[in-house]
């Protein structure tokens, strides 16, 4: 077989977001860096194929499911990118006032948890690094998974991340946030105390583009531009639910990523409500994606079961 069911499934849905991104582009007369895409797409279509080199000539089975699932990710994260940029500008109202408000309700306030990480500077940068591994994680869970032979937890693995990506994205188009960074200042010892991922020069930009969109795209100034759900609450919970058969590598994975939540909060610039929702979008992911392997595998299992009985 050439593809696996979810791998057939990740590349219709890469293959109907790259539709969506050329008419787009065309529609709104947005420029692209095609040189700059053109490498990462490259790089995607070469794992892809090195995949089909390894099930159909070399026959090894992990080897070939790593490369395919390694390609499928590069190639569905650039595509995937390239669409929500194209969904800008927005013409729905903007929910963070509403986010803001049960924040206050659970006492939360990103200044103030900026500012005390700050006093602590070490501390801060440490969280810089967690924030920044999201998806080297991602890339390791595949490696683990593949090379040790766990062919079908990597498939619900890739699948829970194309799934749960698509669910923020669309829920992020009809409910846009971009988090408290837009609207908040903080004072200059504070910003000099430690490196922000997302500082609120970063938000500045994030509400130019919300209201006003692109003209031109470019991989190498992509911005993070969905607050409610957190993806990146989707991703810390994916490398550690996959994680949870593997003693060892489970261990680090849950010490890494409990540390992602106040990395998130501090670095990512959210409102503590957009880690629940990235819990919840992985949480339904996870079961849609679990679904729709096993409808998928029970046509064979029967035909399996009807080739044995004759």
């Amino acid at each position: 077989m050439a593809f696996l069911p979810a791998e057939r499934f990740i590349i219709l849905i890469i293959a109907t977001l790259a539709l969506l991104d050329a008419g787009l582009l065309l529609l709104k007369g947005v420029d692209i860096d095609a040189v700059g895409y053109a490498g990462l797409i490259a790089c995607g279509a070469f794992l892809l194929a090195l995949g089909q080199f390894y099930r159909r000539v070399r026959h090894n089975d992990r080897i070939a499911a790593t490369a395919t699932a390694a390609g499928l990710f590069a190639l569905f994260t650039i595509a995937g990118s390239i669409f929500n940029y194209l969904l800008l500008p927005s013409y729905f109202s903007q929910i963070d006032g509403t986010l803001m408000q049960f924040d206050g309700m659970l006492g939360y306030s990103w200044p103030d948890i900026v500012g005390w990480v700050a006093c602590y500077p070490t501390v801060g940068v440490a969280l810089h690094v967690v924030y920044t591994s999201s998806l080297i994680q991602l890339l390791v869970v595949i490696l683990i998974l593949g090379f040790s032979g766990r062919i079908a937890r990597l498939q619900h693995f890739l699948l829970t991340g194309v799934i749960g990506a698509l669910l923020a994205i669309t829920f992020w188009f009809f409910f846009p946030s971009i988090g408290p960074s837009a609207f908040y200042g903080l004072p200059a010892q504070v910003l000099k105390a430690m490196p922000l991922a997302v500082s609120p020069a970063y938000g500045a930009e994030l509400s130019r583009a919300l209201s006003e969109g692109s003209t031109y795209l470019t991989p190498n100034n992509a911005l993070g531009l969905i607050a409610f759900p957190s993806f990146h609450m989707v991703m810390a919970c994916m490398s550690v639910c996959f994680l949870t058969r593997i003693r060892f590598v489970f261990i680090a994975a849950a010490v890494l990523n409990t540390l992602m939540m106040p990395a998130i909060l501090v670095h990512g610039g959210h409102h503590l409500v957009d880690l629940i929702g990235g819990g919840v979008a992985f949480a339904i992911a996870y079961a849609l994606a679990g679904s729709l392997l096993e409808k998928a595998t029970q046509p064979r299992a029967k035909n399996v079961r009807t080739r044995r009985a004759d």
